[in-house]
C-alpha cells in the first residue's frame, strides 16, 4: 500500500501457535518469581512485508497486530523494519522498570529521558549478488538515561541498578540464554539447533 505506514493495532484474536502449546499464566506467590511468555505468531505477506500476532500471556495484556517491512528497493517502506522494534523494545524495556520502580519507591523525577544506539554488521547488502552466504552481528549497545530530579545522587544510582538488573530484555543482552530453532518444510522437520540448554 504506497503512502500508508503502519506500526500495528489491538487484534481481537490471540495468537495461535501450532508447534508448541503456550503454558499457561500461573500467578506466582511472594517471594516466588513471575512466570510468563511473550507468543508471536508471523506470516510473510509478499516481497518483505510481514503481519504477526504477538501477546504477553498475563492477564490484562491484549493482542496486538504488528506490520514489519524493510526499506526499498527491496520492500516497501510500510512499516519499520524487524531491527527498529528489537531496538525500541530494548529501551522501552528499561524505561517501563525504571518509571514502575521510581513509583513503588516514591522517587521523585521531573524528567526521565532514554538514548540508545545498537550497531550491527552484514554483508547483506554487497554479497549475495556475488554467490556467497549471508553472515550478521550485533555489534554492541549504548544506551543513556538521562533523568533530572532532586532526589539524592546515590537514590537516583540505585534505581537505575534495580532497573538494570530487573530488565528482562538487558539480561538478555549480558547473559548466555538458551536457544532452539526448527526448520519445518512440507510438514517435516528438516533441522533442528539448540544451544545453551537449561538444566
Amino acid at each position: 500500500m504506497p503512502g500508508t505506514y503502519r506500526v500495528g493495532e489491538r487484534n481481537e484474536t490471540l495468537p495461535e501457535p501450532t508447534q508448541f502449546e503456550s503454558k499457561p499464566f500461573k500467578k506466582a506467590k511472594p517471594p516466588e518469581p513471575l512466570e510468563f511468555e511473550v507468543v508471536l505468531t508471523a506470516e510473510s505477506t509478499g516481497r518483505q512485508r510481514k503481519e504477526g500476532s504477538v501477546q504477553v500471556n498475563i492477564p490484562g495484556f491484549s493482542a496486538v497486530k504488528l506490520y514489519c517491512d524493510e526499506q526499498t528497493p527491496v520492500g516497501d517502506d510500510t512499516a519499520p523494519p524487524p531491527l527498529a522494534f528489537m531496538c525500541a523494545g530494548i529501551g522501552f524495556c528499561l524505561m517501563t522498570h525504571l518509571t514502575d520502580i521510581y513509583t513503588a519507591r516514591g522517587i521523585t523525577i521531573k524528567s526521565m529521558k532514554l538514548e540508545q544506539r545498537v550497531g550491527f554488521k552484514t554483508n547483506l547488502s554487497n554479497m549475495r549478488q556475488l554467490g556467497h552466504t549471508t553472515d550478521g552481528s550485533m555489534e554492541g549497545i549504548e544506551t543513556h538515561v538521562l533523568i533530572e530530579s532532586d532526589e539524592p545522587e546515590q537514590r537516583i544510582l540505585d534505581l537505575m541498578e534495580e532497573a538494570e538488573n530487573a530488565c528482562m530484555a538487558h539480561f538478555a543482552l549480558r547473559n548466555p540464554i538458551p536457544w532452539k530453532s526448527r526448520l519445518v518444510h512440507n510438514g517435516e522437520e528438516v533441522m533442528a539447533h539448540e544451544g545453551l540448554q537449561k538444566d
